[in-house]
């Protein structure tokens, strides 16, 4: 028959109040927050692929409600729940960097509208989203005409051509998938996307080439790609990756991830 619990404490000797160092944790270098999408199925993977190269940078999620139909209702939908997704990351501790991993939404709602419901949360914090990283990434590669591949239907699309232009980039072409279900697009495969950024630069000559949505994957074969290619190649989750490291003052060489982890910030 077991004993008591206090029985177990009184024969049990305590000793309290040892001595103790503390240094700066995982997070010696640098902390950076991801809202990630409830539908999302890859940006922590590919993440992972990056941030497990950089020592002293810790990385920390948090999810937000969306629904796996994608129009341009169901994105701006999600700007109210931004703040207490923002909130939940290391509530007593500041972030040097927060992303929010939408790339349609960042446009359908605005990257603006984003930044001031994350500062809601963290007022001093950096901001990225998919598309804001992407600007810093044409800026980086100094490249003005962009073709885009795009999983997403129509109504989506035209919000996403427009925000681009609008930032004064041309883009000469723009393909897509059309399909409105993140749960679809995490499961199209990398040689799909391949297949797909070559059929874009049949139609028009491009200085880079976006792959938009984070549920696309691409990180692993990025490299490879761009080089065959012979023209520089970034994805919402390659770009954000880089910027949110950028950001927060990281500038490490990350070049087997492709030309554009070589580069600082422009």
């Amino acid at each position: 028959m077991s004993q008591p619990a206090s029985n177990v404490t009184s024969q049990t000797m305590l000793i309290e109040n040892l001595p103790f160092e503390t240094d700066g944790g995982i997070a010696s270098r640098a902390s950076i927050g991801l809202i990630v999408l409830a539908t999302d199925y890859t940006i922590e993977y590919e993440w992972r692929k990056v941030f497990s190269k950089v020592d002293g940078v810790a990385l920390y999620h948090s999810r937000i409600h969306n629904e796996n139909l994608v129009t341009p209702e169901t994105l701006r939908a999600m700007l109210p729940r931004i703040i207490e997704s923002a909130r939940v990351i290391t509530p007593d501790t500041p972030v040097d960097v927060m992303a929010y991993g939408c790339t349609s939404a960042s446009m359908a709602i605005g990257e603006e509208a984003v930044f001031a419901n994350i500062k809601e949360s963290k007022p001093d914090t950096a901001c990225t989203t998919p598309i804001t990283a992407a600007f810093a990434a044409f800026d980086a590669f100094k490249a003005r005409r962009i073709g885009v591949l795009t999983p997403y239907s129509a109504d989506v699309n035209r919000i996403v051509a427009d925000y681009i232009a609008a930032r004064g980039f041309e883009v000469p072409v723009f393909g897509s998938f059309n399909s409105d279900r993140d749960t679809e697009v995490a499961r199209i495969t990398p040689a799909s996307i391949e297949q797909g950024v070559r059929e874009l630069i049949k139609h028009a000559e491009v200085d880079a080439i976006f792959v938009s949505c984070t549920s696309v994957r691409l990180m692993e074969a990025c490299a490879a790609l761009e080089s065959s290619l012979g023209i520089p190649l970034t994805s919402s989750n390659h770009a954000m990756a880089w910027h949110a490291l950028r950001l927060a003052g990281i500038n490490d060489d990350l070049g087997e991830f492709g030309s554009l982890y070589k580069l600082p910030l422009a």
